[in-house]
Formats: C-alpha cells, sequence, structure tokens
C-alpha cells in the first residue's frame, strides 16, 4: 500500500470555525442535530484542501457523549445522517476519486482503555456499522487505545465485506518521547500492535490523536514489525494539535485548548519526518484544519 493518501483533518474546530455550536458532552455530534449542512460544508472543504479520505462525523455518535436513552432512540438516524453528509461531499468531485471512511470511535470513552467492555461493544459497534455501511468505502476504528478494541472493530465490520483501517492512540506524556519503545495509552507496545495488525486482515495501522512529536518512532515500530512478518499493510498518521497536557480526564467533559506554534508549515514538517519513517496514509485529527491539510497535500505532493 505504498502510493501515498491525504486524510481529512480534526472535525469539531472546523464546525467552530465555520459557526456551528459545540458543546459537552455532545460535542461533534450536536452539529448533526442542529447545523447538519455544517457538516457539509466541513467535509467539502477538507476534500478542496487536497484530502483523498474524508471521515463521517459519527465519533461521537456513541452513549458516552450522546447518552445511551438518545442513542436508543436517534442514534441510529443521526449515524445514517453522518454517512449521508459524507457520501454527497465525496460524490460531489468527479474529477478524482474522493473515499469515505467510516468513523467507528472508542464505544466507551476516548483515552479510557480501562472502561472497555468487551461483553457489550458489539451491541454498539452493529448499530453503528449498520447505519454507515451504506456509504462508506472503508473502516476506520479510530483514537483507540487498546489492542482489544481494534480486535472488536475488526469482528464489527467481518460481515460487510469491506476493508478496515485501525487506528491507535499513543502514550504521549513527555515521558513517552524518552521511553524505550513506544506505547499505545494501554501500555501495551506499537510493536504488539503491529503484530496484532499483520494477522488481523487490517489493509492499514495508523496512529492518531496524539501529539506529532512521537509519531515517527510508532511509525519507525510498525515498520520494522511488518518487514519481520513479510506484511503489506500501509501506516498511517493523523496527529492532534492539543496542547501537551490536554489529553488527561475525559474526552466529553472539558474543551480542549490547542497548540498555537503548530502552524500548518511545522505540520507539514512533521509529516515529513512520517513519510521517510514508512507512513503512506497522512492527515489530521483534533485542531489540526483544512489550511493544514492543503499546506500537507502540497508538500507531500510536490
Amino acid at each position: 500500500m505504498s502510493q501515498l493518501r491525504i486524510l481529512d483533518g480534526g472535525m469539531s474546530r472546523e464546525l467552530i470555525r465555520l459557526g456551528a455550536e459545540l458543546r459537552q458532552p455532545e460535542w461533534s455530534a450536536l452539529a448533526l442535530m442542529e447545523t447538519p449542512e455544517i457538516v457539509g460544508q466541513v467535509h467539502r472543504e477538507f476534500i478542496d484542501a487536497g484530502a483523498d479520505v474524508i471521515t463521517t462525523n459519527s465519533y461521537a455518535l456513541v452513549p458516552f457523549h450522546i447518552g445511551e436513552e438518545r442513542f436508543r432512540s436517534e442514534g441510529r438516524s443521526l449515524i445514517e445522517l453522518a454517512g449521508k453528509l459524507a457520501r454527497e461531499a465525496a460524490d460531489g468531485r468527479t474529477e478524482r476519486k474522493v473515499l469515505v471512511a467510516g468513523s467507528l470511535p472508542p464505544i466507551f470513552g476516548s483515552y479510557e482503555p480501562e472502561r472497555f467492555d468487551p461483553s457489550r461493544v458489539q451491541d454498539y459497534l452493529k448499530v453503528l456499522v449498520e447505519g454507515l455501511a451504506p456509504y462508506v468505502d472503508v473502516w476506520l476504528g479510530e483514537t483507540l487505545s487498546l489492542v482489544a478494541e481494534g480486535d472488536a472493530v475488526r469482528a464489527a465490520v467481518a460481515a460487510t465485506g469491506k476493508p478496515f483501517w485501525i487506528s491507535f492512540t499513543l502514550a504521549d506524556e513527555a515521558e513517552a518521547l524518552e521511553g524505550d519503545a513506544p506505547k499505545l495509552r494501554s501500555g501495551e507496545t506499537v510493536a504488539a500492535a503491529a503484530a496484532w495488525a499483520a494477522g488481523s486482515g487490517a489493509e492499514a495501522l495508523l496512529f492518531n490523536c496524539s501529539r506529532p512529536e512521537v509519531m515517527a518512532r510508532a511509525v519507525a515500530a510498525a515498520a520494522a514489525t511488518f518487514r519481520e512478518r513479510q506484511v503489506d499493510i500501509g501506516i498511517g498518521v493523523y496527529a492532534n494539535a492539543f496542547e501537551a497536557e490536554e489529553t488527561e480526564g475525559a474526552a466529553n467533559e472539558t474543551l480542549h485548548d490547542t497548540r498555537a506554534d503548530l502552524t500548518a508549515d511545522l505540520y507539514s514538517r512533521f509529516a515529513c519526518d512520517w513519510v521517510e519513517a514508512g507512513a503512506s496514509i497522512v492527515g489530521g485529527c483534533c485542531g489540526i484544519g483544512a489550511r493544514h491539510i492543503h499546506n500537507l497535500a502540497c508538500t507531500l505532493r510536490g
């Protein structure tokens, strides 16, 4: 999977920039309820910026964000709307192919591997998969903190016949930059996650929603594992722009601050390092907007 693909960036800050109201705990799900036209506009702006793949705005469509009762009563219709908006934006481009990735988030909360419940996870993933399936080209299990979450996504999408990508979030505190081996937020090593991916049937292994500074080591570790096992699996990165301490606490409790220093030029320089380390899929996560993606696409394609 050597062809370079550009992903979109983070949805939520672009929604705010274009005038949508976001608040916790619903966060980006609120835009689907109140201003879905702005969700479609964000998708189109990322495509204009150069994205080859756009991601459905389904990340917050889980009880962790919208509550159990609303998930049961409105979840399916909101999930379908998220898929429809992305599909319409992608199909509106006739001069090039744009793929839609179906976002399958950590069901029980971002950065909270200890809350993962294998006995209940498929109940929720099933609703997401069934609602998104008519609209997506590839599945994207994203911001997963432990390998078991990735395996749950693998099982949930197996019957759809569509390829799946798995993206893990990394430990990115200061100590993680100096540790012996890059790790997921669960403490599992990237090498162990890559070994699982090598036998999972995943088309790509990605790393997202962590600081840019920790990504290159993870890419290199994954690439080494894939070489050892002689498997051809794509590697991707889409980092966030959070301040170093901003991944502490539940993701539906507060509004995270973003870094002022992470300009489009600086982010593109990080991306060049990731590609050199072996990444072939590159985009942005929280706080990385259309301006960053445009600069990224121009830099990497140039």
